[in-house]
This record gives structure tokens, C-alpha cells and sequence, in this order.
């Protein structure tokens, strides 16, 4: 009798452990299931209409590379703004990782199914950081729950518009999106206890690797939980250091190749003084904050709501340090946010601010908002739970205690989903309109590409030059299409050297291309472009030649063109890296490249090779091309000239100080021509004349500083551990 007595308390308490152990785990398990139904469409192969033709092209890249035995580093990328050593300017290590995956399963799907994988299961990083960083199980769950809805009016944060198809293909922030909660909660642990510090200091370094802007929003607050909580600040400082310092260092190989190539570089100049790189100022993000339209564009304001709550709790609760950590985190990310019109030139103290597109901080306005409005669901469904425990005399006759307890969390159930309804129903029909998409793009892939691929492999047979189908903007190429993909950017899915897919890569031709005038001869010349894609009916705008139709699509060839070329140099241009389009625009829809006479370029305050003609141009061409033999994916260029006179050989390729060049197999020094093109000076006659992309000789230094770094993190880790008999990661 006393036995079964007291076995329902006890057995009643083991449900109510269960509950509060696995509860939290079984939503986000369902979140996360919804997410890989709703996003299956995504692992389908198809062309992409947004930056994600750039990264599957990078990732393609670098799976060719690791196939022949080379590392994409120090490669150099071809097929973008005259090409470029982009793996070396670009967070190029998820593009890396890919292409290694890549070699098992093609490219194609490893990039599409790491897209898919990585935007279905964030609300486990979000789940896993918000734990990390102190909050409850369902106040964690609850952050994880609302993660895929959020929806902003400035975009391009931590919403599925960033990744999907029809959004912005964003597909390395989404890398660093799924490290971010990872960074924030470990790096907090290890401050906070002085747990872990390896742990925190890979997981930091690895976020800076994969996305630089998000790289920020992991590294500042390393220097911001230290002061969290004042009577430990030595301590705490001495724990911030060992993780900002590994960090720093674990991610040498990136950082120490980017600072030391920073200058050949190409900062948008399209892009500057907008509200791209500047942001919107803090009335303008506030104002969106107060009406839903960070987390909630276009609907009833959810998780806004729930933000409000969470905000307030926080402030109840600002004794507890991850209530601090919270109101710290959003306030920082707030403030990067506002930008250069709420803080001008202060926003220099930033690393790096130039290069910055500083309305990206909305990510961590996003994140730390998603963590304290998980704070503010939990607050809130525990008044729910208080409110309803008082049962009603004749409920108290129906229902027992048990029973009360799990109606109290149906109940909250219950109004969660319905709260949650209209942030489903927004989310389910976008979701539905990308697949709608990306089946009607698989058709068109199947059918018109299949045109445009007879094109392709005609000019795989072909001699070597670039193809032109368009410019993107204030051009025909903007309505030339295959299915919802403009011809310019599907030539990027078969990998063709292009002109016009514009602005896509750190390349110092990148400014200068969207100046190309179609109907200028000259400009074919500059930019080595030998073959036109142009609808059916639509006429050459230069002299060309008819190559072949394939359904809608024709190519043209001009003729004379190629890769090489002999010129006189005359005049002096002043270039850097935030001007170099403007600078060199006069000169690019100018009679001069016609006429074979490019300015040499004194660039970023060093002086220009002094140009080979000091007066009057001598009658006829500087010379003339006899063959060429073309490898530019290998970083390799031949050609055979005759100069008539002293004169400059120019590769049409973006100029980097990673070029080399050798004239009949003696050293000679490249320097740089208007726009900002390879060249190298040859005397009067023949010539063999090469050049070869060598790139920079530290990354084994880089590596193992990094290597060296990560290793003395992990030893001093396991050496604590070990000394002071704690399990591993334990405080001191």
C-alpha cells in the first residue's frame, strides 16, 4: 500500500524530468524536419540568378584544382572580371571544403546540398548557442524555433531571402550564419568559467574563415563579455586574451595573405556612398526595430513581440550575466548596424571599414534578437503555465495533477503554434514560390541550355577568347535569358571566361569592366573578348563573323582578337584601388585601345613604368601576335610576337604582383596598363614571351603559424585539464 503510494509522485517526477530534458530537443527536431521538407527543392543542380552562380563556380574550381593536386589558393580564378587570385581576397574556405566533397559526389551537389543542409539545420546552431551562452532549455528552443522565420525590410540578414534561389545567394554568410551561435556561446563559456578555450578559439577562427563580415560580429565580442563582470576583470582579461590571440593567429593564413595583397584589392566603387556600404543610421534602424520590420516584414509581428518581452526580462534579470551577454550583444550589433551615417568617420576604427558592406550587421541584430526573444517566449509561456495552475473547483474533480500539468502545456502549446501561425503561412509561401522556380529553371536548363551548351562546346574547339552576352544592367543582357537566368550569368554555370557578369570578384578590372562599350572596337581588344552570344535577329553591334545558331542563341566571332597583344605606351594614369574604374573609364571608351595606345598606370602613389612612346607615334601597329597558347585556370599564357619597335605585350588578365613573366626565357618585370592589365616591355623583333601566376610564397609560413597556434590552444587546454584533475574543458 505504501509502495504504491509513493511510486505516482516519483514516477510523476521522472515524466516531468523527461519533459524538461527532451521537450526542448523534440521541437527543435520538428523545426528542423519542417525545414528539410520545405526546402527539398533546393538540392536540385539548376542555374543560379543570384551570387550563388559565383560560389558553385568557385566551388567547381576548386574541386579541379584538388583534382590535378593543387591548392585553389594560389590559383588563379579565370572566369570572372578578367580573373583574379580570388581564393586569396575571397572567404574562400567553404568554397574549399565543397569542392573536396565535391570529388566524391560532383560540384553540383555538393554545393547545392550543403546550401540545403546548412539553412535546414540552423535552428540547431541557434538551439546549441543560445545554450552555451546560459538561457534555459526551452528559452533556447524557443530562439530556435522562430530562427527560419525571420523576415526584415533592409534584407540580406539571417533570412532564407539571403540563400534560397529566388533570394541573394549569400551562401558563404550562410556559413558563417550556422558558426556564429557556436562562436558566441563557446567564446562566452571560456571567458565566462575558462572552459574550453580550444574549443572557442577553432570555432571563432572558423567563422572569421568562412565570412569576414560575420568575422566581426565574433571577434568584437571577445573583448566586450570581459568586462561583464567587473570584480573578475583580471581574470577574465587574461582568459579574453588567450581566445581573441588564438583566434587572431588560428586564422593567420587568411588574414596574413588578405592584409598583405590588400592593395590590389578593388573596393566597388558602384556600391560606395550608398546605403550598401554605409547602412541606414540609427532613425532609420530604430524605426524599423519599433514597427517588426527587422524580424518581421509583411506580417503580424511575431517575433518582434516576443523581442519586446525578452528585452524587458533582461532588464529584470541584469544580475545574471547572460542577460547582460544578451542586452551586450544585440546593442553591439545595433550600433555596427546603424553605420557611417550615424557615426561618419568613427566607423574607420573598424579593421578593414573600407572594404565593408556595413548593412550586413543586421545578421547580428538578427541573432542576438532571435536569443532574447527566445528569453521573452520562455518568460511569457511561464506566466501562461502560473495563470492556468489555480484549477477551477469542478477541474479539480476531471482533471488530476498530472493531468492539469500536461493540459497547462497543450495549452501553451497550443497558442505558441497559433501565435506562430502567420510567420508559418509567410514562410510556407515563399518556400513554394522558390520551388515553383527551380522546377520551372531544371526545365529550362533541360531544354534552352542544352541550346546554349552547343555553343559552349563549338567554342571549347575554338581559339582562346572571351565571350560577351551582355551587360547586366542598361543592356539587352538583362532581358536574355535562359529560363530566369540571364545568358551572362548561366555562361558562369559551363564555366566560360566572360565579360559582364560584372562586380563579381575582388579583381582591379572589376570597377573598370562596366565601363565596356559594345560598340567600340577597341574595347574587344582590351578586354580580350573574341566571341558574341546574341539572341536570334539580333545584329553584332562590331564587324563579326557567324559561327553557329542553337535555338534562340548565336555566337559571333570578331576577328583579330586575342588575349595577347602588342602596344605602344603613352601618358601616365593615377590609380588605386577605390578609383580605378572612374580613373580609367575616359580611357576605356576612348579611340586609344583601338588604336593599340594604353596609358601606363602609376598606381596606389608608385610611379608608372615610364611609357615606351615619348613623342610622336611612329606610322603602323607597335606589333603583332604570331600564335598564343592559352591555360589561364592553370595561371599560364605563350605567346610568340614580332615588335617593330620598343614596345609593351599585354595580357588581357587583371593585374596582381602574383603574375610573372619571362621574354625568351630571361626574367623581366611586369608592370601594370590602363584599366589595370599585365605587361611586360620588349625590344624590337621576335620574342617569345610568357607569363605564369605564381602568387605569394608565405602561405607555408602562414600555415604554420596557424597550425603552431591552434596546437600550443589545444596542449594548454589538455595540460590544465590534466593538472588540476578537472573533466575536460572544466574552470579552473
Amino acid at each position: 500500500m505504501l509502495e504504491g503510494i509513493t511510486a505516482g509522485p516519483v514516477e510523476a517526477g521522472r515524466r516531468h524530468t523527461r519533459f524538461e530534458r527532451f521537450g526542448p530537443l523534440a521541437v527543435v527536431a520538428a523545426v528542423v524536419a519542417y525545414l528539410l521538407v520545405e526546402l527539398w527543392p533546393e538540392t536540385a543542380v539548376v542555374a543560379y540568378t543570384n551570387d550563388s552562380a559565383m560560389h558553385s563556380e568557385m566551388v567547381r574550381f576548386a574541386s579541379a584544382r584538388f583534382a590535378s593536386g593543387h591548392v585553389p589558393l594560389n590559383g588563379w580564378f579565370p572566369f570572372l572580371n578578367l580573373g583574379s587570385p580570388d581564393f586569396l581576397h575571397y572567404q574562400s574556405l567553404p568554397a574549399m571544403i565543397t569542392g573536396v566533397l565535391g570529388l566524391a559526389v560532383g560540384p553540383g551537389h555538393a554545393f547545392s546540398w550543403s546550401l540545403y543542409v546548412l539553412l535546414a539545420t540552423w535552428p540547431v546552431s541557434v538551439f546549441l548557442g543560445a545554450r552555451l551562452l546560459g538561457l534555459p532549455p526551452w528559452a533556447s528552443a524557443a530562439a530556435a524555433t522562430m530562427s527560419p522565420f525571420v523576415v526584415s525590410a533592409p534584407g540580406l540578414g539571417y533570412e532564407q531571402s539571403s540563400y534560397l534561389w529566388i533570394g541573394y545567394g549569400l551562401w558563404t554568410q550562410l556559413w558563417g550564419m550556422w558558426l556564429l551561435p557556436l562562436a558566441w556561446g563557446l567564446s562566452s563559456r571560456a571567458i565566462r568559467e575558462g572552459r574550453a578555450y580550444f574549443a572557442a578559439v577553432i570555432t571563432v577562427s572558423l567563422t572569421m574563415a568562412v565570412h569576414f563580415m560575420t568575422g566581426y560580429l565574433a571577434v568584437i565580442p571577445l573583448v566586450l563579455f570581459v568586462f561583464l563582470r567587473p570584480s573578475e576583470l583580471r581574470r577574465r582579461l587574461v582568459r579574453g586574451a588567450v581566445v581573441l590571440g588564438g583566434s587572431l593567429l588560428g586564422t593567420v593564413w587568411v588574414i596574413g595573405p588578405l592584409l598583405q595583397m590588400k592593395g590590389y584589392a578593388a573596393i566597388n566603387e558602384f556600391l560606395q556612398h550608398t546605403s550598401h556600404a554605409d547602412s541606414f543610421g540609427a532613425r532609420r534602424v530604430l524605426s524599423w526595430l519599433a514597427e517588426g520590420s527587422l524580424f518581421d516584414f509583411g506580417r503580424f509581428p511575431v517575433i518582434t513581440i516576443c523581442l519586446g518581452i525578452g528585452l524587458l526580462a533582461c532588464m529584470v534579470r541584469f544580475r545574471r550575466e547572460e542577460s547582460r551577454a544578451l542586452l551586450v550583444l544585440f546593442a553591439m550589433s545595433l550600433v555596427l548596424f546603424f553605420g557611417r551615417p550615424t557615426f561618419g568617420s568613427l566607423t574607420r576604427l573598424l579593421p578593414g571599414s573600407e572594404d565593408l558592406f556595413l548593412r550586413r550587421f543586421v545578421m547580428g541584430v538578427q541573432l542576438a534578437g532571435l536569443f532574447i526573444a527566445g528569453s521573452g517566449t520562455a518568460a511569457l509561456a511561464e506566466t501562461v503555465q502560473r495563470v492556468t495552475r489555480d484549477r477551477p473547483a469542478v477541474l479539480r474533480r476531471l482533471l488530476s495533477r498530472r493531468r492539469a500539468l500536461e493540459a497547462r502545456r497543450a495549452l501553451v502549446g497550443l497558442l505558441g503554434l497559433g501565435f506562430l501561425a502567420p510567420a508559418v503561412a509567410q514562410l510556407h509561401g515563399y518556400d513554394a514560390a522558390n520551388a515553383r522556380y527551380v522546377h520551372t529553371q531544371a526545365r529550362a536548363d533541360a531544354t534552352l541550355g542544352r541550346d546554349v551548351d552547343a555553343l559552349v562546346t563549338r567554342l571549347s574547339s575554338m581559339p582562346p577568347g572571351r565571350v560577351y552576352a551582355g551587360l547586366p544592367v542598361y543592356s539587352w543582357g538583362d532581358k536574355f535569358f535562359v529560363g530566369g537566368v540571364p545568358v551572362l550569368q548561366f555562361l558562369t554555370t559551363r564555366d566560360v571566361d566572360e565579360v559582364g557578369f560584372t562586380l563579381r570578384t575582388a579583381s582591379l578590372m572589376s570597377d573598370p569592366e562596366p565601363y565596356f562599350d559594345e560598340y567600340l572596337p577597341g574595347d574587344y581588344r582590351l578586354f580580350a573578348v573574341r566571341y558574341l552570344v546574341l539572341p536570334a535577329g539580333r545584329r553584332p553591334p562590331v564587324k563579326a563573323d557567324r559561327v553557329m545558331g542553337s535555338g534562340p542563341y548565336v555566337l559571333w566571332s570578331v576577328p583579330g582578337v586575342g588575349y595577347v597583344q602588342v602596344v605602344d605606351s603613352k601618358g601616365v594614369v593615377h590609380e588605386n584601388r577605390a578609383d580605378i574604374g572612374k580613373r580609367s573609364a575616359s580611357f576605356v571608351r576612348s579611340s586609344l585601345p583601338g588604336r593599340g595606345i594604353y596609358p601606363t598606370v602609376a598606381y596606389g602613389g608608385r610611379p608608372a613604368a615610364p611609357p615606351t612612346l615619348s613623342g610622336r607615334r611612329p606610322p603602323g601597329p607597335a606589333g603583332t601576335v604570331t600564335s598564343q597558347v592559352v591555360h589561364l585556370s592553370s595561371g599560364q599564357v605563350t605567346a610568340r610576337i614580332v615588335a617593330h619597335r620598343a614596345a609593351v605585350v599585354v595580357l588581357s588578365a587583371s593585374y596582381d604582383p602574383g603574375w610573372v613573366a619571362t621574354v625568351d626565357g630571361r626574367p623581366a618585370p611586369i608592370e601594370m596598363v590602363a584599366p589595370a592589365l599585365v605587361g611586360v616591355r620588349v625590344a624590337r623583333g621576335a620574342h617569345v614571351v610568357r607569363f605564369r601566376f605564381e602568387g605569394i610564397g608565405d602561405y607555408p609560413m602562414f600555415f604554420a603559424l596557424s597550425g603552431a597556434a591552434l596546437a600550443a590552444v589545444g596542449a594548454a587546454d589538455l595540460l590544465r585539464r590534466r593538472r588540476r584533475g578537472h573533466p575536460a574543458g572544466a574552470a579552473p
